[in-house]
């Protein structure tokens, strides 16, 4: 099939989006592609119709788990073939994963960047016959972005064993500085091409508000703006107080962030999806992979630290091409608290070796050993334990992340996955001398096809319900049966997660880059100055701003922003001038009068207006307003 076939036979579009097909063209032709596209803006059909449309596997470089299940599980219901490997899998998992991505009649490879150069990777590598290399989330190779992650760094390393194969870099938000970055740390060949859509969302209005109270100013918002909505907090205490007060207010909200289990997340997105939750108060944590398209409202409780964030998390609204509103709330606080930022994220070189001291006392781990063992982390007891600020020890253990030392997951759902060790013929055996454990084993073999071949991702509950037995039944004989090694049973696992991705440093070898962490401060604090900008910006068309930050200009202003509408508000046609100029006269009469009174007095007159044609009149010389804002004619 051409990749319009494709395009209809497994996605059902008849044509692509705009660039979509520039995009695949381009790499059809075999060439590096850098592809910067919108939240919404189909990123994932860049590199899946033209893998579709090529013999081999598509391998596919991503940094979230979610994400990376979400699209294995979108392609599988396209009846696209597709496997994963990422953190947290056993080594027996990602052998048979690979095993069937050499043997199988599978499209698509997705990784996981840390798992990249691993040395069972390495070994079937040269067995995959790889068609095109896809690189999710690009901006996150660049120490100058926002989100930068060292293991991305190894990607270079995969392109020398694959000469051959193109790579199409993608993402929602890069800067000129980051996708220069980019291309260079993932060796773009000359004949290189770069795609970047507009800016320019006609339907989507920004707006920025200095409230007072943000509580009264969300429930204006919500009671104006009728239809679903995103609510953005930078706690997550706050996500469950102000959907607490949207409830209060007989608004339907629910709450969302890193930090509840697994079923609740899911329950809380789908019930939101399918619009039996109007509203959704979350974390960043809510959204990536998510594509609701009729969001009328995102709202920014909190001002974001970035602007690539802000444009993200905004452009969630009114992907349906319908008018929909992007609303950041603010107080003057917070920015002054913006401002030291750089001095809370980016801790001393002494405060970041202490806490890599403490933490690896705490892992018990021996100097010279640990690589790549992972372990249960919670950042909160040994913050208390050893005394340190959480968020100091948070930062530290970011910037021993970003120097390539360790990985650090917020929360890692890793769902249960269980494997038959023996043959068919040694079970049934097994089985007559164990007639106890012999209804979970046909349950497994009835409820789970394959799980002889590859790991299979099973679900306790269901097993449960399926044998009329206690959940707590199933796991206790699940390992049992791994105990007599008959089956390789991960349990679920669900807490933050620490892997070392190198030994323990002597203390008389501990170090880091700080020229490379001392620049990636500046940058940071350079984000924070643009959004800083963003927020107090009162006359440039909004989007005009975000576009040129972007390296993107637009043209023309987009004339649906709070600035854009109060330009065009404010401005004063020749007739409207002579009727408020004449109005002014009156007022004023012959006695001095006082600016207050004269608001009072010519109240039907917007006061931006009045205070314009003043201003002139003055200049003119045909009135003077006084120190003490009296108003006197000439």
């Amino acid at each position: 099939m051409n990749i319009h076939q494709i395009l209809k036979e497994y996605w059902g579009y008849d044509a692509f989006r705009p660039l979509q097909e520039d995009i695949i063209t381009a790499v059809l032709e075999g060439k590096d592609a850098l592809a910067l596209l919108p939240t919404g803006g189909g990123k994932s059909i860049c590199f899946q119709v033209p893998a579709m449309a090529k013999d081999g596997l598509c391998l596919v470089i991503s940094p979230l788990i979610a994400l990376i299940k979400d699209q294995v599980e979108q392609l599988k219901r396209r009846d696209i073939p597709a496997l994963s490997i990422y953190s947290g899998m056993s080594f027996l998992e990602v052998k048979k994963t690979l095993q069937n991505a050499v043997h199988g009649n599978f499209k698509f490879l997705y990784v996981s960047p840390e798992r990249l150069e691993t040395k069972l990777f390495l070994e079937y590598l040269p067995a995959l016959t790889i068609n095109l290399i896809a690189v999710d989330e690009a901006h996150c190779i660049s120490q100058w972005g926002y989100d930068f992650r060292p293991p991305y760094l190894r990607i270079a390393n995969i392109r020398e064993q694959l000469p051959c194969v193109p790579v199409v870099a993608l993402t929602a938000s890069a800067t000129k500085k980051v996708q220069d970055d980019i291309c260079e740390k993932l060796q773009f060949q000359k004949n290189e091409e770069r795609f970047q859509q507009s800016f320019e969302r006609a339907n989507l209005s920004y707006s920025v508000f200095n409230a007072p109270s943000k509580q009264n100013k969300l429930l204006e918002i919500l009671q104006n703006v009728p239809g679903t909505a995103i609510v953005y907090c930078k706690s997550r205490k706050q996500t469950k107080d102000v959907a607490d007060l949207l409830r209060m207010n007989k608004i339907n909200a629910d709450y969302y962030h890193a930090g509840l289990n697994h079923n609740d997340r899911n329950t809380k997105q789908e019930s939101w999806i399918q619009n039996k939750t109007r509203a959704i108060v979350c974390t960043n944590a809510f959204g990536m992979g998510i594509d609701k398209p009729d969001v009328r409202v995102v709202v920014h409780y909190d001002v974001p630290d970035c602007l690539e964030n802000y444009y993200q998390e905004a452009g969630r609204a009114g992907r349906d091409g319908k008018r929909a509103y992007a609303v950041l709330l603010y107080s003057n606080k917070e920015l002054e608290d913006l401002h030291q930022q750089g001095s809370i994220r980016f801790p001393d070189e002494a405060t970041i070796k202490n806490v890599y001291t403490a933490l690896m006392n705490h892992l018990q781990i021996a100097a010279g050993s640990g690589e790549g063992i992972s372990f249960d982390f919670d950042i909160a007891a040994f913050s208390n334990y050893f005394k340190l600020n959480i968020l100091t020890a948070t930062y530290a253990i970011k910037a021993l992340e970003q120097e390539g030392i360790l990985s650090f997951s917020d929360a890692v759902f890793k769902p249960a996955t269980a494997f038959i060790n023996v043959n068919r013929n040694d079970l049934v055996e097994f089985e007559r001398q164990h007639p106890e454990l012999e209804e979970l084993i046909k349950g497994l073999l009835r409820s789970y096809s394959g799980i002889f071949d590859y790991p299979v991702t099973i679900y306790e509950t269901q097993l449960a319900k399926f044998l009329h037995t206690e959940i707590n039944a199933v796991h206790y004989n699940l390992l049992k049966l791994t105990e007599y090694g008959i089956l390789s049973y991960s349990p679920q696992k669900e807490k933050p997660q620490i892997t070392l991705l190198q030994n323990r440093m002597y203390n008389d070898s501990y170090r880091i880059n700080l020229t490379n962490y001392n620049t990636r401060r500046a940058h940071f604090e350079k984000r924070v100055a643009a959004i800083i900008q963003f927020v107090n910006e009162k006359a440039t068309c909004r989007s005009m701003v975000i576009a040129t930050y972007f390296n993107a200009p637009l043209n023309k202003p987009c004339n649906i922003c709070d600035n854009c509408f109060n330009k065009n508000d404010n401005d004063i046609s020749s007739e409207e001038f002579k009727i408020i100029a004449g109005k002014i006269f009156a007022a004023a009469g012959n006695n001095p009068l006082p600016l207050k009174d004269m608001q009072l007095h010519l109240k039907t007159i917007k006061k931006e207006k009045l205070l314009k044609v003043l201003q002139y009149l003055q200049a003119e010389n045909k009135l003077t307003v006084s120190v003490d804002g009296i108003i006197s004619l000439k």
